[in-house]
């Protein structure tokens, strides 16, 4: 927690090639969660625990509500870490592939009500692609788009402590087929 919380941070220019299927999704989650290569469920955490770590954020070079070309600081970022830096002019920017994954657990407070969402999109343009994913038990949001343009299609966001769903900073890509669950 607080300034030793970890998180998946993928930088501006970086990209993650997190590629699942149906049947072997990728799970991120917890260093406590004891589940094993094949397994979809934890065989030790609760579904409903949240807060073990952090999350995953991608950040792009895609247009945010800033001045054109200036960038922002992603909160849960300290600023001095320059790899929370995202926006930028290019549109169609690519940080890679994110499907058929399920992050669970996250969202650890790291400072007076700032949290890491589930999955925050810092400035990811339309290049990238997300498809069939799930949010299950974060602290905070479960999905937060920080402006960019990318497109999110299947999400699933599953007890989430604040907004399941959540856009700033004129996010301009589109959500097709989500459901949000809280129990």
């Amino acid at each position: 927690t607080g300034a030793n919380a970890s998180a998946l941070i993928v930088a501006r220019g970086a990209k993650i090639m997190a590629e699942g299927t149906a049947s072997s999704p990728i799970i991120f989650t917890s260093i406590m969660d004891e589940i094993m290569p094949g397994q979809i469920a934890s065989p030790n955490l609760d579904v409903e625990l949240d807060a073990l770590w952090g999350g995953l954020l991608v950040l792009g070079n895609a247009p945010i509500s800033v001045k054109t070309g200036e960038t922002a600081q992603i909160e849960g970022i300290p600023v001095s870490d320059q790899n929370g830096l995202y926006g930028g002019t290019n549109a169609t920017d690519n940080s890679g592939v994110i499907k058929y994954v399920s992050i669970r657990h996250g969202g650890t407070n790291i400072g007076e009500g700032n949290e890491i969402n589930g999955l925050t999109l810092g400035g990811v343009g339309s290049g990238t692609v997300i498809e069939n994913i799930e949010i299950i038990a974060n602290q905070d949001d479960g999905i937060e788009w920080f402006g960019g343009t990318v497109n999110v299609k299947n999400a699933i966001v599953w007890n989430a402590g604040d907004d399941a769903i959540d856009a700033d900073q004129n996010w301009t890509g589109t959500l097709d087929n989500f459901l949000v669950m809280n129990p």
